[in-house]
C-alpha cells in the first residue's frame, strides 16, 4: 500500500512538475532548458505508472487522474499561491473517494 501511494505521488509530481516547466518555457518566456527538463520529467511520468502492481492500465490511469486533481490543487496553492476555495476542496475530496472505490472495491 505504501509503495502504491509513493508511486502515485512521484508520478503526480513528475506530471505536474514537468508540465509546469513546459508551461513556464512556452507561456512565460523562460529559457529553452525549462522546456527540455520539463519534457524529460514528463517522459519519467510516463514510466512511473508501469511500476504499479495493478494489472489494468485503464483503471490505474483513471485513478491517477483523481490523484493528480488533488495534487494540482495543492500545487496551485503552494507554488502559484492561489488559495483553493471550498469547491476546490469538495471536488478534490470527491476525486479521492472515486479513486478509492476504483482501486480497492471488492471485485470477483
Amino acid at each position: 500500500m505504501i509503495g502504491t501511494v509513493l508511486i502515485f505521488l512521484l508520478a503526480g509530481l513528475a506530471e505536474i512538475g514537468g508540465g509546469y516547466l513546459v508551461w513556464l518555457w512556452l507561456r512565460e518566456g523562460r529559457p529553452l532548458w525549462y522546456g527540455g527538463v520539463g519534457s524529460i520529467v514528463l517522459v519519467l511520468y510516463g514510466i512511473l505508472p508501469t511500476l504499479q502492481s495493478f494489472p489494468n492500465f485503464g483503471r490505474v490511469y483513471a485513478a491517477y487522474g483523481g490523484v493528480f486533481i488533488v495534487m494540482a490543487v495543492l500545487w496551485g496553492w503552494w507554488v502559484d499561491k492561489k488559495t483553493p476555495d471550498l469547491y476546490d476542496w469538495i471536488g478534490a475530496a470527491v476525486c479521492v473517494v472515486g479513486v478509492s472505490i476504483m482501486l480497492w472495491a471488492p471485485r470477483s
